[in-house]
């Protein structure tokens, strides 16, 4: 009995490679999936989602090893959500209030953690972090590290009040996320073709460290560095339409990014919202965020257009790239309803879809740990055959 279903499983896995030899689309898939650091072939999914399920793995013993910088999406994205329901609270009451510190207390939390671990990785596995830091994509999310502490910093003034320590760590993440921006910039004017960003390196990941400048004046203006931080907001503004239309030419001539990237399609409704939300807190005029609120609503529709795909791949990290940009746009359509009653509903809506998505995301996390699905290496093999592909062509 054993050796016939020893035969069944030997014959399944030829079936299976003779499959992806004849769909060259299907084995493209599957290499993108390993850029990505997925599990291929068990990971996870979000509820929805149609991949297959598979048995629970068991953790690898360098599992830390791939604990890369992109796990501070998560608390981007707790922060994100504790400013929306911090703007909810003159309607919810304290109840808002409440979740909002929730989410914020959370957010600290999972910071303290991952900057242990990773302190740990960079210990034990220098080259692993060096090998992220000449990444053409992973690189861009060492940005989330000192965004984190921006955020961070913005609960803090909003749900506590401004004081030295705040004032402290926000000098910390913004002067951090002005030379990441510097440093992430001053690699494409490398002289070494290897190190230069092609095609591949132009994902919307790269809006976390360029126009990520943008969310200065949360926290600045309460802080008073207001000056500082409408300089720095300047510079990401600048950014953000130069990186929009680089990114737009990458679409046109090779097309979009691969399909375990999708999630970070959600990141390009990150700028708009935040552009809103931070000019209206250097006293803009309402009608200058209304319109960055319409821009947010286009790329949040436009981005819905890749939800099929992007659910039907096993869940990944990467998903937590859709957590921050929605909670974003909450957070500016609730700060517009307190000045437009009008747009309540339609904010009370944003913040249900932002809570529900990241609700969903801490699930999917919680079981892909336990499962041990996260955390893995990118076969080497796959890594090859991604490399001699169309994404990684030059101009």
């Amino acid at each position: 009995m054993g050796k016939r279903a020893a035969h069944s499983s030997l014959a399944a896995v030829g079936r299976v490679q003779l499959r992806l030899q004849e769909r060259p689309a299907l084995r493209g898939q599957r290499v993108g999936l390993a850029l990505t650091g997925a599990n291929v072939d068990a990971a996870p999914c979000l509820p929805g989602c149609s991949a297959p399920h598979n048995h629970p793995m068991s953790y690898r013993p360098d599992a830390l090893k791939y604990l890369t910088a992109h796990w501070f999406a998560i608390v981007m994205s707790l922060c994100g959500l504790a400013l929306a329901w911090a703007r909810a609270a003159p309607v919810l009451g304290d109840a808002a209030t409440a979740i909002a510190l929730v989410a914020a207390g959370a957010a600290a939390l999972m910071f303290t953690l991952l900057a242990l671990l990773s302190l740990w990785r960079w210990q034990r596995y220098a080259d692993a972090v060096a090998a992220d830091l000449k990444h053409p994509v992973r690189h861009a999310f060492f940005a989330a590290i000192p965004v984190s502490l921006i955020l961070l910093t913005t609960c803090g003034v909003t749900l506590l009040g401004a004081s030295g320590w705040l004032a402290a760590l926000w000098w910390i993440g913004s002067v951090g996320q002005f030379g990441i921006t510097l440093w992430v910039l001053a690699r494409w004017l490398d002289t070494d073709p290897k190190r230069q960003p092609g095609w591949n390196a132009l994902t919307p990941a790269l809006i976390v460290p360029v126009v990520g400048n943008v969310l200065a004046p949360l926290a600045g203006v309460s802080l008073d560095a207001d000056g500082w931080a409408a300089a720095q907001f300047g510079l990401g503004v600048l950014l953000w339409p130069v990186l929009l239309a680089l990114l737009l030419a990458r679409i046109v001539t090779q097309g979009p990014w691969p399909t375990p990237q999708l999630p970070a399609t959600f990141i390009t409704i990150a700028p708009p919202a935040v552009i809103g939300s931070s000019a209206l807190q250097l006293g803009a005029p309402d009608a200058l965020a209304w319109m960055c609120w319409g821009v947010a609503l286009f790329f949040l529709l436009w981005s819905l257009h890749v939800g099929r795909r992007m659910l039907a791949q096993p869940f990944s990290v990467a998903f937590w790239s859709l957590g921050f940009p929605l909670a974003a746009f909450a957070a500016l359509s609730l700060r517009l309803a307190e000045r437009h009653p009008a747009a309540q509903t339609v904010a009370m809506i944003a913040l249900a879809l932002a809570s529900l998505a990241i609700a969903l995301l801490v699930i999917a996390t919680f079981k892909g740990l336990r499962q041990g699905t996260l955390l893995q290496p990118e076969p080497v093999a796959l890594m090859a055959v991604a490399d001699n592909g169309p994404s990684a062509s030059r101009p």
